[in-house]
């Protein structure tokens, strides 16, 4: 239970400026890829099928491009602005495919902070280890809203 105790809430929307930045650096890894595909139900050929891929332009197996968004969508509720945002719209593309066992780097920037709106507007570019890019996009969060301390000790014995 959650009553009378701490929880980690991400940044206020007046604490976050334009200009912010924040590289988290991913790689992805077999089991990262079978645990996303099993929960999915994903048998997509594509994605896990060596001699399948070997005969398409992409050659070998690729990242399901909804995975690599996960990392993305991770780094903001992890990080900026933290626990507590929601993703009002995201417009991502996926430039160069990103193969299995890639090491990408991901860059956020806050590029708009709307108090009206209570918005925020994140840039997000990711490279290979070539540092070729692979993902360009732009988000549009809400960051966390701070709510009211909750006392109660109801519960306190479960």
């Amino acid at each position: 239970m959650l009553l009378g105790k701490k929880r980690k809430i991400g940044r206020r929307i007046e604490e976050i400026s334009v200009g912010e930045k924040l590289s988290v650096t991913e790689k992805v890894e077999d089991k990262d890829l079978l645990l996303y595909l099993g929960l999915t139900d994903d048998a997509n050929p594509l994605y896990i099928q060596h001699d399948y891929a070997s005969q398409t332009p992409f050659k070998k197996p690729i990242v399901p491009s909804i995975m690599l968004t996960g990392m993305i969508t991770s780094a903001i509720s992890k990080y900026l602005p933290g626990p507590g945002t929601h993703i009002l719209s995201q417009e991502i593309e996926f430039s160069k495919p990103v193969y299995h066992y890639a090491m990408i780097e991901l860059l956020l920037e806050v590029t708009d902070v709307n108090l009206e709106k209570h918005t925020v507007t994140i840039h997000v570019t990711a490279v290979n280890e070539m540092k070729e890019e692979v993902i360009k996009g732009k988000l549009i969060v809400c960051p966390p809203h701070r709510l009211e301390d909750i006392h109660g000790t109801a519960l306190d014995n479960f």
